[in-house]
């Protein structure tokens, strides 16, 4: 496996990080987590050191450390998805681990029902690479397959501080109720985000999260614009579909939030996500220009305009500022 510099590493931006526990995801098994929890390891925060933190146990670490091991053998965790997905890529993270991190780690997947046992076949999707102290191990992972489990093998113990796992989402839409009215850009239904004008202090992708925001950091907010013009953010939808109603939340703004917002849309064929950027400045109007207020959720029906199958929005934030969420509820179009 080739190790990728971040600027190279497209599945990072491009794609949603499967393993967060907003989605359910959870480490349900580790041989050995002696100095630092398994659950660490998808912690959404960046890791942290802390020079003089010790618990019972020694150094205390902000991942997940299993103990020096004295025999044959090696250490591994499993991960269960909250959403069985298609994997692109994944960063394994030694942040702050310099004297005490594997040499090197591999992963295997699989896709069963409940949690894998003794007879689960397992498919290795990230053959053995080195690791280096403190640093992002960023690999690509060709495979179509969905996965609903992985394991992360370091070799021989160690500790790992992150695991990020970038993939889609598989919604299996071909199950679904075609009367149903489901928020088309929420992130469980395979919504992502494309592009923003400004990502000062947050990803737009964090607005199509399951909940309402936890706080002014859990979501999309630009710095001040001190130019003429406004801020926007491109919103790929997990299906095509009709959307009928808008909801805007702008949740723990409040000094903030953008005075106004309008959203834009169209059904895209073609093109790449770069051209989308050019493209979505002329597409339809969705929602006409509407006024924001703080800390409130703002849900707009008689307001949106039927525009028949979309597959991206662009939403327009005026003049800049920040949101906690966006939703749009309609009906996916076969």
């Amino acid at each position: 496996m080739t190790l990728l510099k971040p600027e190279n590493a497209d599945f990072v931006r491009r794609y949603t990080d499967l393993a967060q526990p907003s989605l359910g995801s959870e480490v349900i098994y580790a041989t050995d987590d002696f100095f630092a929890d398994k659950s660490r390891l998808i912690d959404p925060a960046e890791p942290v050191f802390y020079p003089d933190r010790y618990d019972d146990n020694g150094k205390w670490m902000d991942g997940w450390e299993s103990r020096r091991k004295r025999g044959e053998g090696y250490d591994y965790c499993i991960l269960r998805l909250g959403l069985p997905g298609i994997v692109h890529g994944v960063n394994i993270d030694t942040s702050h681990f310099t004297g005490n991190f594997p040499p090197a780690a591999s992963i295997d997947a699989c896709n069963v029902e409940g949690d894998p046992d003794e007879q689960t076949e397992w498919t290795e999707i990230v053959a053995s690479v080195s690791l280096g102290a403190s640093r992002h191990h960023l690999v690509a992972v060709d495979s179509d397959a969905t996965w609903s489990h992985l394991r992360l093998n370091i070799y021989p113990d160690g500790g790992v501080a992150r695991l990020r796992v970038y993939g889609e989402i598989n919604c299996n839409w071909d199950a679904r109720d075609p009367d149903e009215i489901v928020d088309l850009a929420a992130l469980v239904n395979g919504g992502r985000g494309i592009a923003a004008s400004d990502q000062h202090y947050g990803s737009p992708t964090k607005t199509l999260a399951p909940g309402r925001g936890v706080n002014m950091g859990d979501g999309w907010e630009t710095r001040r614009r001190r130019e003429p013009g406004n801020d926007w953010a491109i919103i790929a939808l997990g299906h095509p579909g009709v959307v009928s109603t808008v909801e805007v939340d702008t949740a723990h703004f409040k000094g903030n939030y953008p005075d106004r917002c309008s959203v834009q849309a169209a059904h895209v064929t073609g093109g790449t996500e770069q051209s989308l950027v050019t493209q979505s400045m002329f597409w339809r109007t969705l929602l006409p220009e509407q006024k924001l207020s703080m800390h409130a959720i703002h849900s707009f029906t008689d307001e949106v305009e039927d525009l028949g199958p979309i597959t991206h929005v662009r939403l327009n934030i005026i003049p800049d500022g920040g949101i906690s969420r966006l939703r749009l509820f309609g009906k996916i179009s076969r």
